[in-house]
């Protein structure tokens, strides 16, 4: 049984009725017309009830019921406001010295944030340029070693890296079904470029056909398709091929890589952008590769999963887990191809890349996510700082503004007004202080960039409209942020009580919160100055470490190619050079070279050995010292026929470990070779200085001649004279390439650039905060010494000693400041003997002076200034101040 539906009133009568009506009228009036419209349906009808309604919606347009129009509203607040902003000026201008204080401290700490939203900014910008830039994923993988492979694919844990295998980036594009395309970059193609008599050195990669089907790098010369199809095919960027041929129209020319191969350039690209992860001067078909590469069956190996880097293009909405679940099928696989070893691969997003957490064997320099979330932490807390500058010396102008606020409220402001009010004052204080941030800006970020070399390459920090317009949402938001406390406090004056008494409306227990302020504003500077003074500590003990070698003048040479003999000759023939060797890398600077090692008898008992190649000047150069056996005997030929170990590699295989001699003549397996133990050498740190333990276990194989480092020792009492000696006979033998040398204790050195680059930043962070905070004290004590200066003159009247008044006056500080230290000097020993410490090895400790001597120097600074503001202010004659009471 159907019934009739229900008759309504018209729906637009009744919107217009809800867009005109004032909301507290709204509900009674429209209850009362809908009760009439029910009367009138029973009485008249249908029809003739919705026109009478419709007319009564149209009569109750009046002046009482319609509401405020918006443009009224809008007026009205702009009128406001321009009234906030011209009392906010005034009270600026009235208080100059406070306003002066607030604009400082902000002014500096904005600068620092500043700074950080110019490098989120560069860090965020990082390959968007890429047309299909949030589908495209890198393959990373995590190499494991071990003794039961069964137990390899139960180990999900580990530390990935950004490359892969070749064999992996095969296996996908040949059988995954999902990837559009994929791209394929190898390291190696480096070396030297020649036309005619012209010879370039250049930088690039080796990369297949698909590289601009998942990357939008954008070629101006040549077809994207083909360009790097065929074997020898080379794509030079513009300002390579300008280098090589003085002109970018080089299509279809060719040109002779390391005197050896004839290559084709199929194609030129515009100069790589500045925010590309992936930075190269030019790129080699990958299918050449295969032709030229002698051990390209060792490169293309499952297990080889460090100069291979995979990028794959997924269609949208991709199913990432399932994907997933295929590379772990891919893995399981593969890995029974070679002996105890699993590979473990992942997918990483390429707009996290640079933003991630740090992954070894990166393409390209990255920041990190740790790097970013601890400089954008150093960079609150100095914010912070600053704030609580404006909100303590702001609730200390209580005491003036109380009764200002509470005649406002007498005449009709309202809590929001006065909330406007101030919160207006504290964005116009930022604006101001974003100008002068602006300027301080420019200074500083020359002086970022230069902390790290790196930095350089990752950062331009460039100035744009979108940048400045970031730089005044942020000052507003700090404004906004530095003004609300104190507003809330304002709003909250009761305003009787403050016309009634004057004191009422300050809110002693507010007086609290101002010292809890003073307090943690220098316990972060204490907290900063001596971490600071720590982290040099542990920079000058790891560079000045006993590694258990020599490193003192000893000038390590690259030869680039070219023949060491003949640089040997020439060098000979100086009097300042005392000692030649060879080598194929520095040790104790971050590189590891490692192979698998195991006695013939056992070779299921294998493990992981660093090793150096040297020839058999290498040991009494570096005064490593030999425990048993001798060095390696000098010979024409390289075959590797003999090895020295360390006493680490003793105790791990059982050989000799209570008398080296035992283990000489011992025979053992180093990769696939069968090599005799003739010495042992005394454990020395192989890796960094304040690398691990389980890193020393090392071995020196023999090379004379495929060594690629020459190990110079020099005496002289003018080294760089010797240098630009040894510069010139370099020139002699490889006009080509400019002389790559450094001095082995500068590569130590180097080595730390990331502890010495925070070592640097957190000291210019510390002085910003330390800074902010003594002249957030210095108002705090000009305040209160102006509200009793009265005190002081009728305490010097009755005979009050200019000692006693000072330390009346300065006694409340110097507890806060005592207090700071006794909270910040815990905390620094904690972070870092409880946090840090515990994942650095052979650091420093922390000894009593490195923690009080930062801590004296914040403490007597602050005494300084407090000193000079109340020794003036018990210096003021008393008939002065009095005479008018």
């Amino acid at each position: 049984m159907s019934t009739e539906p229900k008759t309504t009133p018209p729906s637009w009568a009744t919107r217009l009725l809800e867009w005109y009506c004032k909301p507290e009228l709204l509900e009674d009036l429209e209850g009362d017309l809908y009760e009439y419209f029910e009367r009138n349906l029973e009485s008249v009808g249908k029809r003739r009830a919705k026109l009478i309604y419709v007319i009564d919606v149209f009569r109750f347009f009046r002046i009482y019921t319609v509401r405020r129009l918006e443009f009224v509203n809008l007026l009205i607040n702009w009128i406001m406001l321009g009234s906030y902003i011209k009392t906010s000026g005034r009270n600026i201008i009235r208080n100059k010295l406070f306003s002066a204080i607030n604009i400082v401290g902000l002014s500096i700490s904005m600068s620092v944030g500043l700074l950080m939203i110019a490098v989120l900014s560069d860090i965020f910008s990082y390959d968007k340029f890429h047309a299909n830039h949030s589908n495209i994923y890198r393959v990373i993988s995590n190499h494991e070693y071990q003794n039961n492979v069964a137990q390899a694919f139960q180990s999900r844990e580990g530390n990935f890296m950004a490359s892969t295998s070749l064999s992996a980036a095969s296996e996908i594009k040949e059988n995954f079904p999902e990837p559009e395309a994929v791209a394929v970059i190898h390291q190696g193609f480096n070396g030297d470029l020649k036309v005619g008599e012209k010879a370039i050195p250049l930088k690039g990669y080796w990369a297949n056909e698909d590289f601009f089907k998942v990357f939008s790098f954008k070629l101006v010369q040549g077809n994207p398709a083909t360009a790097l199809k065929s074997p020898f095919s080379i794509l030079l960027t513009e300002t390579s091929a300008k280098k090589l041929f003085d002109t970018s129209d080089v299509l279809g020319k060719t040109l002779v890589f390391n005197n050896d191969k004839q290559y084709t350039v199929t194609g030129v690209l515009k100069d790589v952008p500045t925010f590309s992860h992936i930075k190269f001067e030019m790129l080699g078909s990958l299918s050449t590769l295969e032709l030229v590469s002698k051990d390209f069956k060792e490169e293309a190996a499952w297990d080889n999963v460090w100069g291979t880097w995979v990028y794959l293009l997924l269609p949208p909405n991709s199913d990432l887990k399932n994907l997933k679940r295929n590379l772990h099928q891919l893995s399981k696989k593969e890995d029974p191809t070679v002996k105890n070893v699993h590979v473990e691969l992942d997918l990483q997003p390429m707009d996290k890349i640079m933003v991630s957490n740090n992954i070894g064997n990166q393409i390209g320099p990255t920041l990190g996510s740790a790097a970013l979330w601890i400089f954008g932490g150093l960079a609150f807390v100095v914010l912070l700082s600053a704030c609580f500058n404006y909100t303590n010396l702001s609730i200390a102008r209580a005491f003036k503004r109380t009764r200002e606020v509470g005649i406002r409220k007498v005449i009709g402001a309202q809590r929001s007004h006065v909330l406007s009010q101030f919160v207006v004052e504290a964005i116009l204080i930022s604006l101001c202080s974003l100008l002068v941030a602006l300027f301080v800006f420019r200074f500083l970020r020359p002086y970022f960039l230069s902390i790290e070399p790196a930095l350089q390459s990752i950062f331009t920090l460039k100035l744009s409209l979108t940048l400045l317009f970031y730089f005044l949402l942020f000052a507003v938001f700090i404004g906004f942020a530095a003004g609300l406390f104190p507003a809330l406090f304002f709003a909250r004056v009761n305003s009787v009580q403050v016309l009634k008494d004057f004191s009422a409306g300050i809110g002693f227990k507010n007086l609290t919160m101002r010292k809890v302020l003073i307090v943690f504003q220098y316990c972060v500077s204490i907290i900063f100055i001596t971490s600071t003074l720590i982290m040099y500590k542990q920079y000058r003990h790891f560079v000045s470490f006993d590694l258990g070698f020599k490193t003192e003048n000893i000038l390590n040479i690259e030869m680039q190619g070219a023949k060491a003999d003949l640089l040997k000759k020439e060098l000979n023939e100086l009097p300042e050079v005392t000692g030649i060797s060879q080598s194929v890398m520095v040790t104790s600077v971050g590189n590891y070279w490692g192979t698998y090692m195991s006695k013939p008898t056992a070779p299921d008992d294998s493990a992981m050995v660093y090793f150096n190649a040297v020839d058999e000047n290498y040991l009494p150069l570096h005064n490593h010292k030999l425990i048993a056996g001798r060095n390696f005997s000098a010979r024409a030929d390289s075959a590797e026929t003999e090895i020295i170990v360390n006493q680490s590699v003793l105790k791990r295989f059982g050989l000799g470990e209570k008398n080296p001699v035992e283990a000489l003549d011992e025979m053992v397996r180093v990769g696939e070779k069968d090599v005799r133990i003739v010495g042992v050498i005394k454990d020395f740190h192989y890796g960094r200085a304040n690398g691990k333990i389980k890193e020393q276990e090392v071995i020196f194989r023999y090379s004379n001649k495929d060594a690629p480092l020459l190990n110079v020792k020099i005496e002289s009492s003018d080294i760089l004279s010797t240098y630009l000696k040894i510069e010139s006979l370099w020139k002699k033998i490889d006009p080509v390439h400019p002389l790559a040398a450094k001095f082995y204790d500068e590569q130590i050195e180097e080595t730390f650039s990331g502890l010495k680059a925070t070592v640097r930043m957190a000291g210019s962070l510390a002085v910003m905060a330390i800074g902010i905070a003594t002249i957030g004290l210095l108002g705090m004590v000009v305040f209160t010494t102006e509200i009793r200066v009265k005190e002081i003159s009728i305490r010097k009247v009755l005979g009050a000693s200019e000692a006693g008044l000072l330390f009346l006056l300065g006694k409340g500080f110097i507890l806060l400041l005592v207090l700071s230290a006794a909270i910040g000097l815990p905390i620094t020993y904690l972070l870092f003997d409880l946090i840090l410490f515990p994942n650095i090895a052979n650091h420093a400790p922390i000894a009593a002076i490195d923690l009080f001597i930062g801590a004296i120097a914040v403490l007597l600074l602050a005494l300084a200034m407090i000193c000079s503001q109340t020794l003036k202010a018990t210096r003021t004659n008393p008939a002065q101040v009095l005479k008018s009471e």
